[in-house]
């Protein structure tokens, strides 16, 4: 949108003179600004995970699953498989959605996303990443527009590779059960059976999430979104 000036400096005597049309090679550059504003209204969602079959269902591969949720809400049924990572593409209102698994090991996630970024010319803005947080209970979620990795490895590539820490991201609370010695093993295990169905909620709500920072803007996703979920959407 062209930049509103401010009159505040000028006396009220100097407005004898009506105001004038703005030249028409001027209003022809402000359309067109307006045009790519418009035109570059996207979202690349990066849901971060390990692939092959043995990492399908544990805690570290939730952003997998969110990744899948959104395609069936945007109704988005084929994918491609571009050097290191599965890529897909939508619409939703008039913003171009681009879904995203890289299909490195987590720790290299950012050597997918870098490609991503190159293939479509994205800015970090334009990105949304979306990964398990350890430090989360259970089915809570956390939107952010950029922050440390939080020790998170996948998130530590993606930082280092695009080259910056202003990323926004969606964590997922998978918790740390003090049950579990080690961290690693805890987050490369499955759920539990008890924890599905807090998991699938969790899923259906991350997905709801994303959908409202194109619909609503970040800020009113993040009042809406970063709250412990209600007793009735944790049974959904």
């Amino acid at each position: 949108m062209p930049k509103e000036t401010s009159d505040s400096g000028l006396r009220e005597d100097s407005g004898s003179l009506p105001p004038q049309d703005p030249p028409a090679e001027t209003a022809l550059a402000e359309q067109q600004t307006e045009e790519t504003a418009e035109q570059q209204r996207r979202l690349c969602v990066i849901g971060l995970g390990n692939p092959g079959l043995r990492y399908a269902q544990t805690r570290h591969n939730i952003g997998f699953h969110v990744i899948d949720r959104l395609a069936d809400i945007l109704n988005i049924r084929e994918s491609s498989f571009v050097t290191n990572h599965y890529q897909a593409t939508g619409r939703h209102g008039d913003w171009d959605v681009i879904l995203c698994k890289p299909w490195t090991y987590m720790n290299l996630s950012g050597e997918a996303v870098i490609l991503l970024m190159e293939q479509y010319e994205l800015r970090p803005a334009d990105l949304l990443v979306v990964y398990d947080e350890v430090q989360l209970p259970l089915g809570h979620l956390r939107l952010r527009r950029s922050g440390s990795d939080g020790g998170h490895n996948g998130l530590a590539s993606v930082i280092e590779e695009a080259g910056t820490r202003n990323i926004p991201r969606l964590r997922c609370g998978v918790d740390f059960s003090a049950e579990s010695p080690d961290l690693v093993e805890y987050v490369l295990s499955p759920f539990k059976e008890e924890e599905l169905p807090h998991v699938a909620s969790m899923i259906n709500r991350a997905a709801e999430a994303v959908i409202a920072v194109m619909d609503t803007g970040m800020q009113r996703a993040m009042n809406v979104f970063n709250t412990p979920p209600t007793k009735h959407q944790d049974s959904l």
